[in-house]
């Protein structure tokens, strides 16, 4: 595959994903598994990444560019963050090159705050891409996951964000708790989620309570399991929300994650009369890593398309 000019890879924890981007600015081919950093140590990065390229025909000479958790310090390599105040168009002057392999592979930084102690590793890579688009941009991002992150920027720079482990709490809570007893693998009812969000919002003192509640009533009456995981996520959704109210509170929203998770934050800030904006976590996460791979590998918008 002659026409690439760079590999954008994605690594996170649970999940591997890779594009090799033409000097178009189209993606060329892609490859995704679940080879991700926690099931990975650092001799092993490398033969994976081949792997991969060598899946989709890109050549040994095509340099790569990664964001994610690849860079973390149980990563392929540990690559200092970089503090908010430095600005995200640096993220490129910050990358580090693996060492030992055949081609470059450049792994840009998360970004860290200090006050108070926060930090994020690929997320910073969406919002980059974001403000691509929109590089003046004031307000509220939501980046709803394992680990939701709630970003206020201004004037396309971040002032400060915060953490919420929703999305870890629930896949601890579902799967190792007694509450496992009561839910099920897949499944949904909309009406359960949005009665447990709302009841969160309203009263959040009482979250844990209603958590136990599940199992309870899971014992005593036996509901659906896909009632009590849909109830689940609501409580800790709305729990999430209620922490968070005073920034979303009378504003818009700009939603970037996977489809599902963003059709619940939207559903959930409807009823606060808040109105949500959903963007292509993907395309936004291309979007960052090409402006890196511009300034780190010198290529000019007459070499690399204006967008992937």
């Amino acid at each position: 595959m002659s026409s690439v000019a760079f590999v954008a890879v994605d690594w996170g924890t649970s999940s591997f994903r890779a594009w090799a981007v033409g000097f178009d600015g189209a993606v060329c081919a892609h490859h995704s598994d679940a080879q991700g950093m926690g099931s990975l140590t650092p001799p092993e990065f490398s033969p994976v990444l081949e792997t991969a390229l060598d899946q989709i025909g890109v050549g040994a000479s095509v340099p790569v560019v990664a964001c994610g958790m690849v860079g973390a310090a149980q990563g392929w390599i540990d690559v200092p963050y970089m503090a908010i105040d430095e600005g995200l168009e640096k993220l490129a002057d910050r990358a580090q090159e693996a060492p030992g392999t055949a081609r470059k592979v450049f792994i840009l930084p998360g970004v860290k705050q200090s006050v108070p102690f926060n930090v994020m590793r690929g997320e910073e890579t969406q919002i980059a891409g974001f403000l691509q688009s929109q590089p003046d941009f004031s307000g509220v991002i939501c980046l709803p996951g394992t680990h939701s992150k709630w970003v206020v920027v201004a004037d396309g720079q971040i002032q400060y964000f915060w953490t919420a482990m929703t999305g870890e709490m629930f896949g601890l809570l579902s799967s190792r708790s007694v509450l496992r007893h009561s839910m099920a693998g897949s499944g949904w009812d909309q009406a359960n989620f949005e009665a447990a969000c709302s009841c969160a919002l309203a009263e959040p003192e009482v979250v844990a309570m209603k958590i136990f509640e599940i199992r309870a009533e899971a014992l005593l009456t036996g509901p659906a399991p896909e009632a009590a995981r849909a109830r689940l996520s609501g409580l800790l959704v709305g729990f999430e929300l209620a922490a968070t109210r005073k920034l979303w509170d009378k504003q818009p929203v700009h939603l970037i994650g996977a489809p599902e998770l963003m059709r619940n934050y939207t559903e959930a800030l409807s009823h606060v009369n808040v109105v949500a904006t959903c963007n292509d976590a993907t395309a936004l996460t291309l979007g960052g890593l090409s402006t890196a791979a511009k300034r780190l590998l010198e290529l000019t918008p007459a070499t690399l398309g204006g967008g992937v």
